[in-house]
């Protein structure tokens, strides 16, 4: 009898009438594997149209049990064929039981299933299979893995539809550890070129960061097909290089390889990591000459892209040609604008979308109020925040963010203070934020503490709490912080800005004199700041955190990379050319008061937080990075 953590298993001594079981999914239906198939062992049989048919009641025919399991459209009728099953001595029949584990397994009661698999006396590979799966997919992993170890000890034969179900219990559960010997069993019973096996493990070492393994695996096979191209696309996306996720997608097309509108999926959310307008057009005049349809998720997907890339009115006209539209398509369209700092048109949606018949989820709502605390709109955001019945971390951190932007700490406070949802760092991140603007250094520190006892390992913690510090010249505090960062090993995230221009992505960190064209970058931006200061546009050396004198704080804010991009950008477009350009960190205030001032066509500061677009020199939408 084999152990399983899941409560109430009826005994063996029970009729087995009363067993029946939770969510084992079957073998079918798996990410990794679109080709699990239900075993041929338990296909094929003549329809059944009614599963309480008299043929049942004194038949010895496994395929009329089948069938009439296959038609059966909801738990009382699977017991009933159960019922006949047992009446007529047919629990011996390895094909009609591993049927009726299946059947279980779909309506979820997987506690019975596993009574009725416990109970059998010989079990084949399916029987494995079916109930190694159906734990995987239930997330019960712990009996997962206990039934998979069982299989190796009791020397049950291994197959590709068991292997790649316990690979992807690994990888939800990130253990590379297990997943590293699950590998070698792979390899050990020569399951390492299997297609399918592959993709499951190849999916596994990059949904644990270890791209390396994934890559190696993936140079190793000796055919590669649509799943583990497209698990390597979405898995070099996922570790921060979407530049080569679309790399491989090119390496795809050419080795003959057609996507599918999963595959399409995947390389549209790389562009949308990646930012950049150019790849975002490749892509989206590659669906054109293939007919690809605008179907939800992907017209959904290409509407996060071009916000991401820079372009709201490419967002909204993908959102308008949609046919078809659910809760997510018209989340992302709200998000969107969040982005772009257009909360009016965020929330001018959302009446649309009721109205449509559609009711809100909590994506929906997070978009709504993101929006609103990017554009400022602090009373609409409030408002939004009652409709939700159960708010969630991310809905307060949305609200706490609103608040503190506008100074209202003390009901930013009173809300967590009220909060039932357990608090996480994105939240306390949000209200360190928000008194770096204000100033507020008592609740900064409070803030703080919070966020390093969630993670004391995050350096993005300490460098914004050492700004708040050199902010307001605490530059003693600013040492013991920069100390403790150097004792525990952290080093600041460097701030780099890309933009993109002639279709092509440039790179610049502070101070950077690498470019090719570093010399004419420098001159062009010296020659814009004795423009932009005769106009009126006055430095601010306060966001220059270190302890110098005036001038040289001056010449550190002349070289912010966020405005060697723009002058970069300016010597190399055209006048009616769009200038997008991307920051991994914030920008700072002064660099964002700097592209205010600058009358080139339209310009789009892309950053982690937001958009922000400037016609002529005047600011069209929300301002971001604050």
């Amino acid at each position: 009898m084999f152990k399983c953590n899941s409560k109430s298993f009826v005994s063996k001594n029970e009729s087995l009438l009363l067993f029946s079981f939770s969510s084992t999914s079957s073998v079918l239906n798996s990410t990794t594997h679109p080709e699990f198939h239900e075993p041929l062992l338990l296909r094929s049989c003549p329809p059944v149209t009614d599963p309480s048919n008299s043929d049942l009641l004194h038949s010895f025919d496994p395929k009329i049990y089948v069938s009439a399991l296959i038609n059966c459209r909801n738990l009382p009728q699977i017991k009933q064929v159960h019922t006949q099953v047992v009446v007529n001595g047919m629990l011996k029949n390895l094909t009609v039981i591993n049927k009726l584990i299946y059947m279980y397994s779909l309506y979820k009661t997987l506690n019975y299933a596993h009574a009725l698999f416990d109970g059998m006396k010989e079990r084949d590979p399916v029987s494995w299979s079916v109930m190694v799966g159906g734990f995987t997919k239930a997330g019960d992993y712990m009996n997962c893995f206990d039934t998979f170890r069982q299989l190796i000890r009791f020397g049950s034969p291994l197959d590709n539809y068991t292997l790649p179900f316990v690979i992807r219990a690994c990888r939800d559960t990130m253990n590379s550890q297990l997943g590293r010997t699950l590998h070698q069993i792979c390899c050990k019973y020569g399951f390492d070129s299997d297609q399918f096996v592959s993709a499951s493990l190849v999916d596994m070492y990059a949904r644990c960061k270890m791209i390396d393994c994934a890559q190696n695996l993936f140079d190793q096979l000796p055919k590669r097909d649509l799943i583990t191209w497209t698990v390597m696309i979405g898995a070099y996306a996922e570790c921060g290089n979407p530049n080569v996720s679309l790399d491989f997608f090119n390496c795809m097309i050419e080795d003959g390889i057609s996507p599918d509108k999963i595959t399409l999926v995947t390389v549209v959310n790389a562009c949308a990591k990646l930012g950049a307008m150019h790849k975002a057009r490749f892509v989206h005049d590659y669906f054109r000459r293939r007919n690809f349809s605008l179907c939800v998720i992907l017209g959904s997907a290409m509407i996060d892209m071009y916000a991401k890339c820079g372009s709201i009115n490419s967002a909204r006209e993908i959102f308008d040609q949609m046919k078809e539209k659910n809760v997510i398509t018209w989340s992302a369209m709200i998000a969107a604008y969040g982005y772009h700092g257009q909360g009016k048109r965020a929330l001018d949606l959302f009446p649309l979308m009721l109205s449509s018949g559609l009711a809100p989820n909590r994506i929906t709502f997070t978009s709504l109020l993101y929006a609103c605390s990017h554009s400022g709109l602090v009373e609409e955001g409030v408002k939004i925040f009652t409709l939700v019945k159960e708010p969630d971390v991310k809905h307060y951190t949305c609200v706490i963010d609103l608040l503190g932007r506008a100074g209202r700490f003390k009901e930013a406070f009173e809300l967590i203070d009220k909060m039932e949802v357990e608090k996480d760092e994105g939240l306390w991140c949000a209200l360190l934020g928000a008194c770096r603007i204000h100033g507020r250094i008592e609740l900064a520190e409070k803030a703080a503490e919070s966020l390093l006892e969630l993670n004391p390992q995050n350096p993005g913690h300490y460098v914004l709490l050492s700004n708040i510090y050199a902010n307001v010249g605490k530059w003693e505090k600013v040492a013991k912080i920069r100390a403790l960062m150097t004792h525990n090993n952290l080093k600041k995230i460097p701030g780099w800005t890309w933009i993109e221009v002639n279709n092509g992505i440039h790179q610049f960190s502070v101070g950077d004199r690498s470019h090719r064209d570093s010399e004419e970058i420098y001159e062009k931006l010296k020659s814009l700041i004795l423009k932009l200061e005769l106009a009126g546009y006055v430095p601010d050396t306060n966001f220059v955190l270190h302890d110098v004198d005036e001038e040289l704080k001056r010449e550190v804010l002349y070289s912010h990379s966020e405005k060697l991009a723009i002058a970069f950008g300016l010597l190399s477009t055209r006048e009616d050319t769009c200038i997008r350009i991307r920051k991994n960190l914030r920008v700072c205030g002064d660099c964002h008061t700097f592209s205010k001032w600058l009358k080139k066509g339209l310009l789009s500061l892309g950053m982690q937080t937001g958009f922000t677009t400037l016609r002529e020199g005047f600011v069209l939408v929300g301002t971001i990075g604050n």
